[in-house]
C-alpha cells in the first residue's frame, strides 16, 4: 500500500472539490430546510462520472474502486454536502450486483446506478434486530417461479427518491440460526410495499423511513445471488457501507475542522488571534491528528477490499467506522466550542451539523457493535450476544 495517490485519485480528489465548491453547506441545509433534496448536486455527479466511480466500465461505471468512491465520498462531505445515498446506492447496491447479480440484473441497473438516474436504498435494519442482522425475520418463500416477501425494515434512507430497495431477509425454512442472507431488489412502486417517514431532529435532506412489506409478490429474477447466500455476499456491501460511512464521517470532520480554524486565525482577542491559545489549538490539532487515523485506516479497508479481500477488510473497515465517528463528533462539538456563541448561529452552519456528527457513532452500525466485532475477530474473546 502506497501512502501518496495517484495522479489520477489526486485529480479525481479536486473535481470532487471544484464540483462541491459551486454548491457548499449551505446548499445543503437549504435544501433539508426546505424539504427539497439536493437533485442539482447529484445530477451533475452522476454526469461526471462520480457516482459510478467504481462500477465496472462494461456497465457504465467508472472500472475503479472503493478507494476512488471514498474519495469522492469525503470530498462531498468536506465541502458541506456529502450526500448519504452515495453510500448506499453505488457503494453497497451497486457492489452486491455487480459481484452477484446476473448479466440481466447488471445492464438492468448498474448504468442507471453509476450515472445516478437510479437511486437504489438498502433495507437490513429491523425493529427487533437493530445491528444485529443475524436476528433479521424478514422472510421470502417461493411461490412457483415467484417470490412473496413478508416483513418490517426500519430506519431505511432515501426510500423517497429511490426506484428500488435492496432488502435483506431470509428465506422461509432459515428463520433461525446463523444467517443466510437471501437478497432481493423490489420496485418502491411494488403491490403491497409501504413506506413512512420518521420524524428526526436533523436537517439532512434525506430523510429515514420504516418499510412495511405486506405478501410483495417479485419474478425469479429480484433474487440477486444465491437464496443460500454465504455471508461474504453481505459482506459485499456491507464492507463498502463502513468505508463510505467512514469518508463522509472524515469529511464531515475536516469541514468542522476548516471553520474553526479559520475563526481561530481571524478572531482577535486582545490583540493576539484566539488560535495562539493552546486551550484552543490543542483540541483542534488533536482532532486534526484522530481525522488522519481514522482516514488512514479506511484507506487501508478500501485497498484491501478493492484487492479482493473482503475478509481481510472487514476487520480495518470496521475500526476506520469506528474511529472516523470518534474523531468527528468530538471535532464537531470542539468546533462550535471554539465559534463560542457564534457556533451555534445559523450564519456559520456547525450547529446543524451536531445531530449528524452524533449520528456517525450510532449509524450504520453502532460503536458498541463494532466494539463486540473487534472483541470477537481480533482478540479471540468470546461472543457476548
Amino acid at each position: 500500500m502506497s501512502f501518496s495517490e495517484t495522479e489520477e485519485q489526486i485529480a479525481l480528489r479536486e473535481a470532487v472539490a471544484a464540483l462541491v465548491t459551486k454548491y457548499g453547506h449551505q446548499y445543503f441545509t437549504d435544501c433539508a430546510r426546505q424539504g427539497r433534496k439536493t437533485d442539482e448536486l447529484w445530477n451533475e455527479a452522476g454526469r461526471l462520472g462520480f457516482i459510478g466511480v467504481n462500477l465496472p466500465e462494461e456497465y457504465g461505471g467508472g472500472g475503479a474502486g472503493m478507494y476512488e468512491l471514498a474519495i469522492v465520498m469525503e470530498e462531498m462531505a468536506a465541502g458541506g454536502s456529502g450526500l448519504l445515498m452515495m453510500v448506499v446506492s453505488p457503494a453497497i447496491c451497486g457492489n452486491i450486483i455487480a459481484r452477484f447479480g446476473t448479466d440481466e440484473q447488471k445492464q438492468r441497473w448498474i448504468p442507471g446506478l453509476a450515472d445516478g438516474s437510479i437511486t437504489m436504498a438498502f433495507g437490513i435494519t429491523e425493529p427487533d434486530a437493530g445491528s444485529n442482522s443475524h436476528q433479521i425475520t424478514t422472510t421470502a418463500r417461493r411461490d412457483g417461479d415467484e417470490w412473496i416477501l413478508n416483513g418490517r425494515k426500519v430506519f431505511i434512507s432515501g426510500v423517497d427518491q429511490a426506484q428500488a430497495v435492496l432488502i435483506v431477509s431470509r428465506t422461509e425454512d432459515a428463520k433461525t440460526g446463523r444467517l443466510k442472507p437471501a437478497l432481493f431488489i423490489v420496485p418502491t412502486d411494488a403491490p403491497g410495499f409501504e413506506y413512512q417517514v420518521i420524524d428526526m431532529e436533523m436537517v439532512n435532506p434525506e430523510k429515514q423511513f420504516t418499510l412495511f412489506l405486506d405478501d410483495v409478490r417479485l419474478p425469479s429474477d429480484a433474487l440477486v445471488g444465491s437464496e443460500d447466500a454465504a455471508l461474504s455476499q453481505l459482506f459485499a456491501g456491507l464492507n463498502p457501507e463502513r468505508i463510505m460511512a467512514s469518508a463522509s464521517a472524515v469529511g464531515m470532520g475536516r469541514y468542522a475542522l476548516d471553520r474553526a480554524v479559520e475563526y481561530a486565525n481571524d478572531r482577535t482577542v486582545w490583540k493576539t488571534p484566539i488560535g495562539a491559545h493552546q486551550a484552543i489549538a490543542h483540541p483542534l490539532a488533536q482532532g486534526k491528528i484522530e481525522l488522519e487515523m481514522a482516514k488512514l485506516m479506511m484507506q487501508k479497508a478500501a485497498t484491501l477490499y478493492d484487492a479482493g479481500d473482503d475478509w481481510g477488510a472487514a476487520v480495518p473497515a470496521n475500526m476506520a467506522k469506528y474511529a472516523a465517528g470518534e474523531a468527528t463528533a468530538k471535532i464537531v462539538d470542539q468546533a462550535i466550542q471554539t465559534l463560542g456563541g457564534n457556533g451555534l448561529t445559523m450564519e456559520y452552519g456547525l450547529a446543524a451539523m451536531l445531530p449528524l456528527s452524533r449520528l456517525t457513532r450510532i449509524a450504520p452500525v453502532s460503536r458498541e457493535m463494532i466494539l463486540n466485532f473487534v472483541a470477537q475477530t481480533s482478540l479471540g474473546l468470546p461472543k457476548s450476544y
